[in-house]
């Protein structure tokens, strides 16, 4: 990065802060069409409805919404701005063996189209956590709420704070006044349209969204010399990785650990979660579901590729003068909002263009996450504990009362991510204290007919007890210093500004990475310990540990007898088998009678001989 005739790290802040009016207009048109998007599906296309037909209307759009905006709201819902931001920085920072995930994105949705899918769509099911209830007995599905609630009010924060760092970088506005007023453009938009809304702002923010990208990647790719440029200096920083076959569960980034963990991660994400479910349960039939999650599978793989590309993109500018170090980025998930700025300052409206993109991402995660609340809430809390039907009335104020309610509280825990790091693997960690039980539960209904409702209460408890008490200390750990991961090299003998006060540049070891960034996993001189496992296992831990201790339990109490459960509530491939064992133990049971009788009448038959021969 060259800034000549600027002498200190804060003056090239602010010569790098050059969002203009055309920006601000920008921005403000991706609001306000989210608003009109809301209000049209709010009060011009309303229809008046009855009963459960005003929560079907509002949760499910009626169940007669088309593939292609529910594929493209599938992508921007899971798409965050923490993908967005947090994706670049993880290549940038640890190298290109996170993008192996893909694989596991290829083996989820082989999986799910075959195994999770059917079950929850040939149901019809509102809220997935019915099922639990169907499946197993209330408590499971009243426990399943309740994890799910909280894994996601863990998730909503995190995902409103990062665009607010975007915005931060580009404007120097903090973040606590940008959140409040997007949320409420969210909130709004979200509360008095319902699911409809969510999907069609959805599709204007994932066409942001691939645009805000491709435009940073043309304009980044050019500026340095062409592909061969960026080529060139990832492989000599040893970012472009082949796969590392190590076994070591504490090692980071591993081929296992990112192609299993992340196969089981994104599983819990889509396949079971009521945020995504609700879209695929929101088509008409099981086949255009099944379109759906593939084209949500290749808007995922180009856009995570792109997300990728950035952040060799970022080391390819900057892979003289590391930000990070000078401090030119306060934080490590603000530094592809640097590169846009760097790249796209001097041109009025692009800059806006892309932080409309990372805060229409993180828009359509937010609506999301606040719809299916609504629907969890209504469905699993409200519909369950009322004594009498609800109203049409009440069910409006309820719906919408949980989107405003659930909506404040997430811009107040804002305040507290913005301690805890970057967020791509914050996000990841946190969010597995709930997610692996959950996978667990669900996995255990469709797939292991034998475990009952109370083995899988402690089974589930169990597991959720023990990923807390893993993810908060590896937090701790993390805060601390205590654990800390190898990060790819970077220098600042290039950088034409000082960046400590009072200190040249000759002053400073040209080395940074010596300095900062080279470190050392402390478990390997410590031994083994869980707390600093690689965060990718996370999910696959806790889901393991509920079904084991839920098998375990379910035999000591009594299990089920498989062919008793209705066979809907499991996958296709187990009911298959059900039926197989079932047919041999019928045949059995026939060649047992025929046995018997063939066994008696011999003896009628000796009895006879006996008594002719004594003739």
């Amino acid at each position: 990065m060259q800034v000549k005739g600027v002498v200190g790290v804060d003056d090239v802040k602010i010569s790098l802060q050059r969002f203009g009016w055309p920006d601000y207009l920008v921005f403000a048109c991706m609001l306000i069409s989210c608003l009109l998007i809301g209000i049209y599906f709010g009060f011009v296309k309303k229809k008046p409805k009855k009963g459960t037909e005003e929560a079907d209307n509002y949760l499910v759009g009626g169940r007669k919404m088309s593939i292609v905006p529910i594929a493209m709201s599938l992508i921007a819902t899971y798409i965050s701005g923490i993908s967005l931001l947090g994706t670049p920085t993880e290549i940038y920072i640890y190298g290109t063996q996170y993008m192996y995930i893909l694989i596991g994105v290829l083996l989820m949705g082989i999986i799910m189209t075959y195994i999770y899918l059917p079950v929850f769509h040939d149901l019809k099911l509102t809220s997935t956590y019915e099922y639990l209830e169907t499946r197993f007995d209330r408590r499971v599905r009243l426990l399943g709420s309740v994890m799910f609630i909280m894994g996601t009010m863990c998730w909503l924060p995190i995902v409103i704070y990062v665009p607010a760092l975007a915005f931060n970088q580009v404007t120097g506005i903090n973040v606590h006044l940008i959140t409040p007023l997007v949320c409420i453009v969210c909130i709004f938009y979200t509360c008095v349209g319902g699911l409809k809304a969510v999907v069609w702002t959805d599709v204007v923010q994932t066409v942001m969204m691939f645009g805000a990208i491709i435009l940073v990647m043309v304009k980044g790719t050019r500026d340095i010399g062409g592909v061969n440029v960026l080529w060139k200096r990832a492989m000599d920083s040893g970012r472009i990785e082949s796969p590392d076959f190590t076994l070591d569960p504490r090692t980071r980034n591993t081929f296992y650990s990112v192609v299993i963990g992340g196969l089981v991660y994104w599983l819990k994400s889509n396949a079971v979660s009521q945020n995504m479910i609700q879209r695929y349960l929101s088509l008409p039939t099981l086949s255009a579901a099944r379109k759906a999650l593939w084209f949500f599978i290749v808007g995922v793989f180009i856009l995570v590729t792109f997300c990728c590309y950035c952040g060799l993109l970022i080391y390819a500018t900057y892979h003289e003068c590391d930000p990070l170090t000078t401090k030119l980025a306060k934080a490590k998930d603000q530094l592809l909002p640097l590169l846009v700025m760097d790249i796209l300052g001097d041109f009025p409206g692009l800059p806006g263009l892309f932080v409309a993109g990372v805060f229409s991402a993180a828009l359509s995660s937010l609506s999301t996450g606040l719809n299916s609340m609504s629907a969890v809430f209504l469905e699993d809390f409200f519909r369950v504990f009322s004594k009498e039907p609800l109203s049409q009335r009440k069910t409006a104020y309820i719906m919408r009362g949980v989107v405003v309610v659930l909506g404040a509280i997430c811009v107040c825990l804002v305040f507290v991510v913005e301690k805890l790091g970057a967020v791509l693997q914050l996000s990841m960690s946190l969010g597995s204290i709930t997610n692996g039980p959950l996978l667990g539960i669900f996995t255990m209904g469709v797939m292991v007919p034998w475990v009952e409702g109370t083995g899988a209460i402690v089974g589930a408890v169990t597991g959720l007890i023990t990923m807390a008490w893993i993810c908060f200390n590896a937090q701790a750990a993390i805060a601390n210093g205590e654990l800390t991961f190898p990060t790819k090299p970077v220098a600042t003998n290039g950088c034409t500004y000082t960046f400590v006060p009072g200190k040249p540049l000759s002053m400073l070891a040209i080395n940074v990475t010596e300095l900062d960034f080279s470190t050392t996993l402390a478990e390997e001189e410590e031994g083994f310990s869980i707390f600093h496992i690689s965060y990718l296992w996370y999910v696959l831990l806790g889901c393991l540990i509920t079904i084991s201790v839920s098998l375990a339990m379910s035999y000591l109490i009594g299990p089920n007898k498989p062919y008793q459960l209705n066979q809907k509530l499991l996958a296709p491939f187990v009911r298959s088998l059900i039926q197989r064992g079932a047919k041999q133990t019928d045949s059995a049971q026939r060649m047992g009678h025929s046995n018997d009788f063939i066994l008696s009448n011999v003896d009628h038959f000796k009895t006879e001989a006996t008594d002719l021969k004594t003739s």
